[in-house]
């Protein structure tokens, strides 16, 4: 069990994972499946987010999907960055809600983490701008 000051390791696990991205400029709707990991870095210092899977287009082509992120706690917050350790958003573990927005390019990408229904929970993204505009939603359920 993890401490008040070691809310990260609430996330620690194998998680399957299903998300689907509806683009609105195409009107399309990809989905991934595949699994994700969240283990302590072998430093010590936060932990280490892995995912795998595969994506699925309207058309049922299907192609190999993999991302990884640095997760880290600071200040009550988990901070998640991309694994060349750009920064990606920040998020309050004990109540989810509205992570911090960011800019990639032009594009915005809002959303929040929900986790009501503990030990499942949810990420949604709300992206628009010139290049992009589309809703993703993940879904983590524990492995066991």
């Amino acid at each position: 069990m993890c401490n008040a000051r070691d809310q990260i390791g609430r996330f620690f696990g194998t998680f399957a994972v299903a998300r689907t991205i509806q683009d609105r400029l195409s009107g399309e709707i990809v989905r991934f499946d595949g699994t994700a990991t969240l283990e302590r870095r072998s430093d010590g210092v936060g932990a280490k987010y892995a995912e795998l899977g595969e994506m699925v287009q309207p058309s049922g082509v299907r192609f190999h999907a993999e991302r990884s992120y640095l997760w880290h706690e600071d200040a009550g917050r988990i901070w998640v960055r991309f694994a060349d350790g750009r920064d990606f958003h920040d998020f309050d573990p004990k109540i989810g809600g509205l992570a911090s927005a960011h800019l990639c390019g032009a594009d915005l990408y809002r959303g929040g983490y929900e986790l009501s229904d503990w030990p499942r929970w949810s990420v949604t993204w709300e992206v628009s701008g010139p290049r992009k505009d589309y809703c993703s939603i993940t879904t983590y359920v524990p492995v066991e």
